[in-house]
């Protein structure tokens, strides 16, 4: 089975797609083949696709089909749950477990799995996509949007991480918009109160390049 993590967020918005296609990007230059699932995506098209998924499938080293890097197509740009209530469909973490094996078992060395909004967001009255991770046992990557507020945002994701059990296996500062005042002490502070390396602080970048992004990873603090 591939290699596999989780890539959360502190809220929506954050960057997770950018980051994860970066992530890839860094893992196709170390010589690694790389996949990624967003096993739930609301936002879609008429056709019934996502432009994050299709982001990560531009990204990623595996041909693989539309259907397998993203099964659960929602139309509504709304919270999954409510729009998969709309078009009377219903969610579970189970199924979306074994969606998500079907691409880990697959060639890929390095494989991601992207999650929707933050850690906490339900997919039916009693589960939330936190418990896909969890079920999958697999490590989290944790997306923080530098913005104001990112460190309650990240020390409380970082602790509903943990009490599900799960390791963080790293974070990455991400800049979604213009940069943030204290930027450097704002990162700093999160360096000395998250449990887990510091993969990469990416910038601001007005034309979003997933080549340009990887160049400010440490992937080899993910793998080893």
């Amino acid at each position: 089975m591939s290699k596999t993590w989780f890539v959360a967020g502190t809220d929506t918005g954050v960057g997770k797609t950018a980051v994860s296609c970066a992530l890839m990007a860094a893992a196709a230059l170390s010589g690694f083949s790389t996949a990624a699932v967003k096993p739930v995506a609301a936002g879609c098209d008429d056709e019934g696709h996502n432009d994050d998924a299709l982001c990560l499938m531009g990204a990623m080293t595996e041909a693989l089909e539309y259907s397998q890097v993203n099964p659960i197509a929602l139309k509504a740009a709304i919270a999954p749950h409510i729009a998969a209530s709309l078009e009377g469909k219903s969610l579970q973490a189970s199924r979306l477990v074994g969606l998500c094996r079907g691409v880990m078992l697959g060639e890929a060395d390095f494989v991601l799995i992207e999650g929707a909004g933050g850690w906490r967001v339900p997919i039916n009255p009693r589960e939330t996509l936190a418990d896909v991770a969890v079920q999958l046992q697999v490590g989290v990557i944790l997306v923080v949007g530098m913005r104001l507020g990112c460190i309650n945002h990240a020390l409380l994701t970082a602790e509903a991480i943990r009490r599900d059990g799960l390791q963080i296996a790293g974070w990455v500062a991400n800049q979604p918009g213009p940069r943030m005042p204290r930027h450097e002490e704002n990162v700093d502070t999160l360096r000395q109160m998250l449990p887990a390396p510091l993969l990469g602080d990416v910038p601001f970048l007005p034309r979003w390049d997933a080549n340009e992004a990887a160049k400010h990873f440490n992937i080899q603090r993910l793998i080893e």
